[in-house]
């Protein structure tokens, strides 16, 4: 996710009628017919206030040049990817897709994400059929509402401007948070774990690489909020500076991203002004579809950490 001062989640302009068009619109690659070495794809870049692209949507882009490089019953597993640069939101962004590999089972995509002629944004990917094998998962953690129980974040959110509140309407995902959000306020108690429902505002096409490229969209969105939650922090922290430095996804399972998913955070560990969660991210029936990693630079404000501290003693 690019850095930021303070709220990070991807904004659309609010004349934008419709953010999943204009998320399908993005994902909407076109690809140059002359391949030398590289397949080489270009893509839109969302309208963000702060003039940085969102990391979700670069991930969501690079998933979706990689998957136009192998064939069709070849499905991404896993991906790894660093965050070079901020990128400009008001510029397309070009994908180069280097075919490292294609095995008998298994294919290996590398692909760099270029503005200007610099990358913003590294990748490799690998893709597998999908053959039977051993198999078990991670259950659902138990007693979690249900998302028609839990305020959407425009209610939540009243009291701000209306045209603070478009904008967390013009997220193409809505989100539910099973706890109090921290956009405004940090947690209270301190704590470096939460849980959130997601799904797209409308239904998505049935094509299945929309929807894992939309999943890798929708594993960027609130995988930071553990770390700040762990010491207090919220996203209108003055001062506060994040940016992502690498995010890595594993895709277990198919499912649609425009029904309810739910995913699950937690914070293993902050140090040295870095902080890493980890996410799982489950179907409503409790199947587990993803698992995500990711690794944030944190600047706080002297003497907001230990406003936390103090709070969690």
């Amino acid at each position: 996710m690019a850095e930021t001062s303070g709220e990070t989640v991807p904004e659309t302009p609010a004349e934008e009628a419709d953010p999943v068009a204009a998320l399908l619109r993005v994902l909407d690659l076109s690809s140059s017919e002359a391949r030398t070495t590289e397949d080489i794809f270009t893509g839109e870049s969302q309208v963000m206030p702060q003039g940085r692209v969102f990391g979700g949507q670069v991930l969501a882009q690079a998933t979706m040049a990689a998957m136009r490089t192998v064939p069709d019953e070849r499905v991404p597993h896993s991906m790894h990817g660093y965050f070079l640069r901020p990128g400009d939101s008001s510029r397309n962004i070009t994908f180069s897709v280097d075919r490292i590999h294609d095995g008998r089972s298994f294919s290996t995509r590398r692909t760099q994400a270029f503005q200007n002629g610099s990358p913003i944004f590294s990748m490799i990917a690998s893709f597998e059929d999908e053959d039977p094998g051993v198999e078990h998962a991670e259950p659902m953690p138990e007693g979690i509402p249900q998302p028609e129980d839990l305020p959407g974040l425009e209610q939540q959110l009243s009291g701000l401007h209306p045209l603070s509140r478009r904008i967390f309407s013009a997220n193409p995902i809505e989100l539910r948070h099973v706890t109090a959000p921290i956009y405004l306020e940090p947690s209270d108690p301190a704590t470096s774990r939460q849980a959130v429902w997601a799904r797209s505002r409308s239904p998505l096409p049935d094509d299945p690489t929309i929807h894992r490229a939309a999943l890798a969209f929708l594993s960027d969105l609130t995988i930071q909020e553990p770390v700040l939650r762990a010491h207090g922090l919220a996203w209108a922290t003055p001062g506060l500076k994040v940016a992502s430095l690498d995010h890595a996804m594993w895709w277990h399972r198919f499912a649609r991203v425009d029904e309810w998913l739910l995913y699950v955070q937690e914070s293993p560990s902050a140090r040295g002004g870095r902080g890493l969660s980890t996410g799982r991210i489950y179907d409503r029936a409790g199947t587990l579809i993803a698992s995500v990693a990711q690794e944030i630079m944190v600047r706080v404000p002297d003497g907001a950490d230990g406003a936390a501290q103090r709070r969690r003693a």
